[in-house]
């Protein structure tokens, strides 16, 4: 007879789940970027989804992705949001919460960078900004998706889900009709953000629990 999953194994599955799934969205992305390495062209799904975004372009549309590219890099969204949102979690006496919203987006952006000099990939030649070297993965979406997450686990409201997962999908989207990246770019990105910021709750876990108790 099969062994029954007791109390203790069930808690224990459960609360290590977020961190497997952490894991495995990485995981996932370094999968998509190894396969888009292996390629010497976009795949079909990146090429049909920028073609359809290069016909649609118009000033209106440009200048909403181009407010979309400020906020989400440069000095703003890499330096700027982190810092000030770990000041007004340190303004209300939360420094564990200050200090696992600046390591997940430091840690996030680290490994953006590091996936991009490892599979080097060229951007799409109808690119509208000016951008560093390798398209994968988005940078900007791994931000989106890292602030998204961690506002989420420390906030812990509806409305956060919902103004996070529309900012990152407007990111998406915003990068793709930039040209900034391919559509498989903004994804391994978002794969990226959510991973880290899993990860990286766990070992602040009980830190964070202790500051809203």
């Amino acid at each position: 007879m099969q062994k029954q999953l007791s109390h203790a194994d069930a808690r224990r599955v459960t609360n290590h789940w977020p961190l497997i799934s952490g894991v495995g969205a990485l995981a996932l992305a370094v999968l998509l970027g190894a396969l888009i390495a292996t390629r010497n062209s976009p795949l079909s799904i990146d090429q049909l989804v920028l073609t359809d975004f290069v016909n649609i372009r118009s000033s209106f549309f440009t200048g909403a992705a181009l407010v979309m590219n400020f906020i989400g890099g440069g000095w703003f969204g890499v330096f700027l949001v982190p810092l000030g949102g770990a000041l007004v979690f340190l303004l209300v006496k939360r420094r564990w919460a200050a200090l696992y919203f600046v390591s997940a987006s430091a840690l996030s952006a680290g490994v953006v960078q590091l996936l991009k000099v490892t599979f080097g990939r060229a951007r799409p030649t109808e690119i509208l900004v000016t951008a560093d070297l390798g398209s994968f993965p988005s940078g900007h979406v791994a931000n989106a998706a890292t602030l998204t997450v961690v506002l989420i686990i420390l906030l812990q409201r509806r409305w956060v889900w919902i103004i996070g997962i529309v900012y990152t999908i407007l990111m998406i989207l915003s990068r793709t009709y930039l040209g900034a990246h391919w559509i498989s770019d903004t994804i391994g990105g978002a794969l990226i953000g959510v991973g880290v910021a899993v990860i990286l709750a766990a070992p602040f876990a009980r830190k964070l629990s202790a500051e809203t108790g």
